[in-house]
């Protein structure tokens, strides 16, 4: 099939001969009539063919600089130049072939202020067939011959795309994200972020995507550095924490034989029911296990001290829901997290509630704590089956257990530290339920594919 420009080229062949013959016809007065109307003939139809010749070029063009631009801002690296080239090659617009010129920048204006557009220009130089004819030549030449320089623009922006993160790392400085080989490590279904670096030795974890702020290394089936910092989500849940009653009494475990033991109030077996915030003044030891039943929701607060399973499981009732508060000062000889120092067989089986000021929120660190906050054995000592939030914002935490759904809630589980080090079978299985759950995942904006401004 003949292409566009040949056809031009033989349809104004075509006219030539036509109006030789017109010229030479000596009846009446056609010799006359074809001197005034010539110029006309002339103009309007070399006018109209080749309008409709740069109209279907333009268009053309205005789609391949659409696409290389759009390409160029999805790209946002160094190579952002060779990506658009590339796209606009794949249109027939290849830079210094035919008289085409492709010209990129990522420093263009955007609508919305800055300089940080990705503009891409595509010239091309058509020739001329018939409006030289009546004067008409062009800005430019092909081969010597009349031409016009036609032009497409186009300008992108990078977009962004939310994500969701099963693990988020809030430390900003240095490699706040670790895993050391786990190769039973399983992330799958989550997303994890780094706040700083994130380093995987000989084990991606199996996370979808592994982003991280600096540098991603090894962490994630896809990953991705230079992702933008992500905010702390849950750090204002703080205000609903209520005022500490405890009047300056905080009994602790005893550490030695001459220790006094923990008083009954803080030595819980057994079934109970609890209602609206509860407090705890100091350590909370399980001598049993224990069943929570709190319908309508309830809010354990541990001012200065830990919840020690002591090898037992405390475990919300089916219809039940409960958050666990570790609040209090940040006096060396208080911890505040969960312990088991007895064994492997503690477990934590609690479901976070789905509604109210604290929606999905299983175990929370009050981020004023900075001290006694670690967390060496997560997961393991005592087990996590938990349904919800566990947020340790100052918490350096050693992750190396299974965390499963609560006995009784959502297939839904986030943990959100300062740093942490993933060893062995560190893995997430409650996951994807979080909706039913009430809780709102920490969510970042991540690049996306470029979205055209101009």
């Amino acid at each position: 099939m003949a292409s566009y420009r040949e056809i031009l080229v033989r349809t104004a062949h075509s006219c030539a001969r036509s109006i030789a013959r017109l010229k030479s016809d000596k009846r009446a007065n056609v010799a006359m009539m074809f001197a005034l109307m010539l110029p006309v003939l002339v103009g309007g139809l070399g006018m109209g063919m080749e309008s409709a010749y740069w109209y279907v070029d333009q268009r053309s063009m205005q789609n391949a600089s659409d696409a290389a631009a759009l390409a160029a801002a999805g790209d946002a690296t160094a190579n952002y130049g060779g990506v658009a080239g590339a796209v606009a090659a794949t249109y027939g617009y290849q830079n210094g072939v035919n008289g085409v010129t492709v010209a990129a920048t990522n420093t263009a204006p955007c609508p919305g202020g800055g300089s940080t557009c990705y503009k891409v220009d595509i010239t091309y130089k058509q020739q001329l067939y018939l409006l030289p004819v009546i004067g008409v030549s062009g800005d430019t030449t092909v081969g010597g011959q009349p031409a016009q320089t036609i032009r497409a623009t186009a300008t992108a922006t990078v977009g962004t795309t939310s994500r969701q993160y099963c693990l988020l790392a809030l430390n900003s400085v240095g490699t706040p994200l670790v895993a050391n080989g786990g190769p039973q490590a399983n992330f799958s279904g989550c997303n994890t972020m780094s706040n700083g670096s994130a380093l995987c030795h000989g084990h991606d974890l199996q996370a979808d995507h592994g982003d991280a702020h600096i540098i991603d290394t090894g962490c994630g089936v896809i990953q991705e550095s230079g992702v933008p910092i992500v905010p702390d989500p849950y750090s204002a849940l703080a205000a609903n924490i209520p005022p500490d009653t405890c009047g300056g009494a905080y009994p602790q475990e005893p550490s030695s034989n001459h220790d006094p033991n923990l008083p009954a109030s803080n030595q819980w077996t057994g079934a109970k029911n609890l209602a609206g915030n509860v407090q705890v003044c100091g350590d909370l030891q399980l001598t049993g296990d224990v069943t929570i039943n709190a319908p309508a929701g309830a809010v354990l607060v541990i001012e200065n001290g830990r919840l020690d399973t002591n090898g037992h499981t405390i475990r919300t009732a089916s219809g039940s829901a409960l958050t666990v508060v570790f609040s209090g000062t940040n006096d060396v000889g208080y911890i505040h997290a969960p312990t088991n120092p007895t064994g492997p067989n503690g477990t934590i089986d609690i479901q976070a509630p789905s509604s109210g000021v604290w929606s999905g929120v299983a175990l929370y660190q009050d981020p004023n704590l900075t001290v006694g906050v670690d967390i060496s054995e997560a997961g393991n000592s005592p087990a996590w089956d938990i349904s919800g939030l566990v947020y340790l914002p100052h918490a350096n935490v050693t992750f190396d257990g299974i965390v499963n759904k609560s006995s009784n809630g959502a297939s839904c589980f986030a943990l959100v530290v300062a740093d942490i080090l993933i060893n062995g079978t560190g893995s997430i299985v409650a996951h994807g339920g979080c909706d039913a759950a009430g809780l709102t995942l920490p969510t970042g904006q991540v690049p996306g594919r470029g979205v055209l401004v101009i």
